[in-house]
């Protein structure tokens, strides 16, 4: 797959959601079709031969990549979702992200101990979504085979955070900031 600039789609905004805060707004990779569609295809691509069965979406952006990328690669979606969204049993656990302590649940059937998943979601900093996310998989015994990402604030060193939780998985990112 030819290189596709990312970068050129995605907008700096100053103290967002609070001072001190750049934001990094993808929302314009979302409303251009061939970068919407790049981003899919490259990441589709680079888990095509991992096994994956399911996808686990972070809410609420890991929704968009990762229903699209389901779809993409016939497989199925799992959202993760903040607590009281889901209409029928959930299991979830707490994380402190870049802002606040959050939760995420999944419903209880959502996966099986065959399931290898990917989890997906539009931005990794500080690794506290995805972690959170790797432990609701591991509680229903599947395995995690891979994180797909967006963008990736590398400062924050989220490999290594995700690495001390799940080991030598693979972590896969088409945008990586490597300052503040």
């Amino acid at each position: 797959m030819a290189e596709f600039d990312f970068e050129k789609y995605i907008v700096d905004v100053v103290d967002y959601p609070k001072p001190g805060v750049v934001f990094k707004d993808i929302t314009p990779i979302l409303a251009s079709p061939e970068a919407l569609s790049a981003a899919v295809d490259a990441m589709a691509e680079h888990f095509a031969d991992s096994g994956v069965t399911k996808i686990v979406g972070a809410e609420a952006r890991g929704f968009i990549f990762g229903a699209v990328l389901a779809y993409k690669m016939g497989v199925g979606f799992v959202p993760a979702r903040k607590p009281g969204k889901l209409p029928r049993k959930t299991f979830g656990v707490d994380y402190v992200d870049e802002y606040a302590t959050n939760r995420v649940e999944m419903h209880i059937d959502s996966l099986s101990p065959s399931d290898k998943v990917l989890i997906v979601d539009d931005l990794i900093a500080t690794g506290g979504t995805a972690r959170a996310c790797s432990r609701l998989v591991k509680h229903f015994g599947a395995e995690v085979i891979g994180y797909a990402f967006l963008l990736e604030l590398s400062f924050f060193h989220p490999r290594d955070i995700i690495a001390a939780q799940d080991g030598d998985v693979d972590i896969y990112s088409l945008v990586t900031v490597n300052s503040k």
